[in-house]
């Protein structure tokens, strides 16, 4: 996993969700606040998520195999969107469910300030939980803004710990509106009103999650930033002529294929050629050391006078 940070955060949002899910579930049997029951279910969802992430950051250290020739990274995007699916089911329909049933059937709160003061704890142990994330995640982020982070990052984790705290202290802040505005007003309206801001919030942040691992699990190149460092790479020595193109694909969030057709002299030995791929490879992982994986093919480009402009030139390729 990307490794010990990402796991320190989930470890760090696990803690705070089975915490909170507990004194939450408690907090509703006390009161019958249905925002309450929404982020208990909620916290649950989030505890059942972090397992997952932890389980499929486990499994996709195996070892390659037969059957997996590339490894198991890829298992840590399954996970990651398989924990959108149950935020979107199990956090996001419950509490729209429950909050529709509040205002169809309301129920005045029996001892209101059970909720309030669980609320304000969640929020500091959410809090906690988001800190935690935030720090781990500054490692990898560079100079990117946090949107551009959960969107472009490869090692789906911190991500999705980073959604789910954001969700989670929204969703409090909601629930805390929702049951104050039914003690002023004595109107569980209010509750259902904040039961239903909350399933709204956690579907939406479902399909972001959805959206962004579905990207990952059909397979994402590398970034802009990492091409341009291959290329250059591959260019920097005066053995190849050029490259004639060049694929790269994530196996996982720490593991880079790159697929690259370079231009070699018509005049090289075979000798040569095994030497530069040998030089290009190694080149290649200097510049970008998560690019394990690396096929290199050499050809040959002959350029010749085009006779229809002489002018130009055009390039005819040697071989395919």
């Amino acid at each position: 996993m990307s490794t010990s940070g990402g796991s320190r955060a989930i470890l760090a949002a696990l803690g705070a969700n089975v915490g909170i899910a507990i004194i939450k579930f408690a907090a509703f049997l006390i009161s019958g606040s249905s925002s309450m029951l929404a982020e208990s279910v909620h916290s649950l969802a989030d505890s059942g998520n972090q397992v997952l992430l932890l389980l499929g950051g486990r499994k996709s250290r195996k070892e390659a195999d037969v059957e997996h020739p590339f490894g198991y990274g890829r298992e840590r995007y399954v996970y990651a969107f398989v924990v959108s699916i149950i935020l979107f089911s199990v956090g996001g329909v419950f509490s729209l469910y429950e909050g529709v049933e509040k205002i169809a059937h309301p129920h005045p709160l029996e001892a209101p300030w059970v909720p309030i003061v669980v609320l304000v704890a969640a929020m500091v142990l959410e809090g906690f939980s988001l800190r935690t994330a935030m720090k781990e995640s500054n490692h990898t982020r560079g100079k990117q803004s946090w949107v551009q982070f959960v969107r472009r990052a490869k090692a789906p984790e911190l991500p999705v710990v980073l959604l789910e705290d954001v969700a989670a202290l929204t969703g409090l802040a909601f629930a805390f509106v929702g049951i104050l505005l039914t003690i002023i007003t004595d109107n569980s309206v209010f509750d259902g009103i904040g039961t239903l801001a909350i399933g709204t919030l956690l579907v939406a942040v479902a399909v972001v999650l959805g959206i962004e691992t579905k990207s990952l699990l059909v397979g994402e190149g590398a970034s802009v930033i990492d091409v341009a460092a291959i290329h250059d790479a591959i260019d920097s020595g005066h053995d190849v002529e050029r490259v004639i193109h060049m694929k790269t694909l994530y196996l996982g969030p720490d593991e880079l294929m790159v697929a690259a057709k370079i231009a070699l002299p018509p005049s090289a030995r075979l000798e040569d050629v095994a030497k530069t791929i040998n030089a290009v490879e190694a080149r290649i992982r200097a510049a970008v050391p998560i690019a394990r994986v690396i096929y290199i093919e050499p050809d040959v480009y002959v350029e010749q006078a085009d006779p229809a402009t002489p002018t130009e030139t055009i390039v005819i390729k040697a071989s395919d």
